[in-house]
């Protein structure tokens, strides 16, 4: 229900935004986007027991890399992560639902979960970490870069949406970690349309399409869920480090904000 809300909350304030000139009352929208998102809740900037990764500058505002790392103990109670770019027309990238399947297992250690974001305009990173006791802690990077949001695609529209949903998934390996180590790697191909990307063809913006829920299980338990949108990177790819005692493969289920299903597991042709 959570994730729901939040990605019914993304949809308005991407439109209300659109619609609202920037004041000098907006210089700092944060305290504006805390209250929509986690109401009077309060969120511990302390110590906080993770730790957020992202360049200082973008190389590519419409592709910026950034990974979190959770220590073993943090792993063990993490509920959620709410990823939030201040300055974007939809701050909410993404919201990750962490399943039994992440939090337990063999100890291999730390958890990592990587990912690609745009980054509209000069703006504030931040991770907000939800734990089981149900405390929220965040860190918050600067990154510089702009026009992430309305950089044209890699291929143009029709390319585009011809291969949409094709979904690759992936878990290396590595000799140098305990054998239960796993990095689960899954590659969507989509767009991500933010409809603020101008068609070259036609001159007309291309409507917002986006990958808006992601589930991974594996051997039928849930590892995470992701509720995206529009401040994710085009082809969405994540990357995050588990524990598996067995070979059960990893299986990928999602939906785009226009309907469409698709999945993918892991051992598929192609993966």
């Amino acid at each position: 229900m959570r994730h729901a809300v939040v990605r019914c909350l993304a949809t308005l304030w991407l439109c209300a935004v659109a619609s609202t000139p920037m004041s000098a009352a907006d210089s700092d929208p944060w305290p504006s986007i805390k209250e929509t998102v986690f109401g009077t809740r309060a969120i511990s900037e302390t110590a906080a027991p993770f730790a957020l990764y992202a360049p200082a500058q973008a190389a590519d505002a419409a592709l910026v890399p950034i990974s979190i790392h959770l220590p073993a103990a943090t792993a063990a109670t993490a509920k959620s992560l709410t990823l939030i770019i201040d300055r974007n027309p939809a701050p909410i990238a993404a919201t990750v639902g962490f399943g039994d399947a992440f939090r337990d297992g063999p100890a291999v250690g730390g958890r990592v979960l990587a990912t690609r974001i745009r980054v509209d305009s000069f703006s504030k990173i931040r991770a907000i970490l939800e734990t089981s006791d149900g405390k929220l802690h965040m860190i918050a990077k600067f990154v510089a870069g702009a026009g992430g949001c309305s950089a044209l695609p890699s291929k143009d529209a029709d390319e585009a949406l011809a291969s949409l949903g094709k979904v690759r998934v992936k878990a290396n390996r590595s000799s140098v970690h305990d054998p239960a180590w796993r990095e689960g790697v899954v590659m969507v191909r989509h767009p991500n349309f933010t409809g603020l990307q101008m068609n070259p063809k036609t001159g007309n913006y291309t409507p917002a399409r986006f990958v808006d829920k992601l589930e991974i299980k594996r051997g039928g338990k849930l590892l995470m869920t992701v509720s995206g949108g529009i401040s994710l990177s085009e082809d969405p790819n994540l990357r995050f480090i588990y524990a598996a005692a067995d070979d059960a493969p990893l299986v990928v289920t999602g939906t785009d904000n226009d309907g469409t299903r698709f999945g993918g597991a892991e051992g598929d042709p192609g993966s």
